[in-house]
């Protein structure tokens, strides 16, 4: 019969065979967001629009985002501080802009509009090292490979990189349109009167016409003679409920 190993061996055995595995590093914080997993049928001049709306209470200095094949579904979002942008990020990561839930983290790089306003001396020399970089890392980049092999795969396969049919237009949602001098409103009560929204939004300076829908009771259009006074009666009258009960629905009308 074999002698039993004492305990205290064991124990000895334990902790030797133990290993700490030490954490990832995180990625240092910079006062730029490198945000993915963007809805790519949205169009580019309309996704930016919506990314500084998104990110205008963090003090968003700047949105860049490209249409080339290799950057759609990504941006960069710039702040004038690390702490702006952790905030940002904590705040809006996962956020579902059309549909789609925002990957973010900190990029790797300050962004040209960062340097500029924060670091302005050294703007020039900024540049000409992203430039010297991107020369040097043109055949190395992770992401360009991926794209490269994408496309070598595609003439492969006799097909394209391009879509067969030209895709469809994506409306932006209402609550990211641009500021304009008409409102558009819904959800009114069926019983509400012209005279009664003239009351109600002429309490805020230059308004300029309230017109009902015969045909729809639940909406109409109030419109102002400047953008900045349509703006202030939208922020202070959305959610409003004329009648006690349903919530006024407030957005910028479509250009």
């Amino acid at each position: 019969m074999a002698d039993a190993v004492p305990q205290e061996s064991m124990q000895g055995v334990e902790a030797s065979v133990a290993v700490d595995v030490p954490a990832e590093p995180e990625k240092p914080k910079c006062e730029t967001l490198y945000i993915q997993n963007l809805n790519e049928k949205i169009k580019l001049d309309v996704l930016k629009s919506s990314l500084k709306g998104l990110f205008k209470p963090y003090g968003v200095l700047d949105v860049v985002a490209h249409k080339n094949l290799r950057m759609r579904g990504q941006a960069f979002v710039s702040f004038e501080s690390s702490e702006q942008a952790e905030k940002a990020m904590n705040d809006v990561r996962g956020f579902p802009l059309y549909s789609k839930s925002m990957q973010i983290s900190f990029a790797r790089t300050r962004a040209d509009a960062v340097v500029k306003k924060l670091d302005g001396d050294h703007f020039e020399d900024h540049k000409a090292h992203r430039s010297e970089h991107k020369k040097k890392t043109r055949y190395t980049n992770p992401l360009k490979q991926k794209f490269k092999a994408k496309r070598m795969a595609a003439e492969l396969d006799g097909g394209s990189l391009l879509p067969v049919s030209r895709r469809p237009n994506v409306q932006m949602p209402d609550e990211y349109l641009p500021p304009n001098k008409i409102l558009f409103l819904q959800n009114l009560p069926e019983t509400v009167t012209q005279a009664q929204l003239i009351a109600l939004f002429s309490q805020y300076p230059n308004l300029y016409e309230v017109r009902l829908i015969d045909t729809k009771k639940d909406i109409a259009f109030v419109e102002y003679t400047d953008e900045a006074s349509s703006t202030t009666a939208k922020d202070a009258l959305h959610n409003y409920k004329l009648d006690g009960e349903n919530k006024i629905k407030i957005t910028f009308a479509r250009k």
